[in-house]
């Protein structure tokens, strides 16, 4: 398994997506969201939502819907 990118996003952006994906059958998994939460800047860090690559297309076609 190697995980992809699927882009990123506002930290609540990339969780709600990583529930809808996960909701179709596709395990995603949000990447740095709780970055720097100490000092305040983890609204301007940018969350990576990662699938699985052979999930990837199928992935990007749900969230384009």
């Amino acid at each position: 398994m190697s995980l992809a990118e699927l882009g990123r996003f506002d930290r609540m952006e990339a969780h709600i997506i990583v529930g809808r994906l996960e909701s179709e059958g596709i395990p995603a998994i949000a990447f740095d969201g709780e970055t720097s939460i100490g000092d305040g800047s983890w609204l301007l860090i940018p969350v990576r939502v990662m699938v699985d690559e052979d999930d990837l297309a199928e992935a990007r076609s749900i969230i384009a819907a």
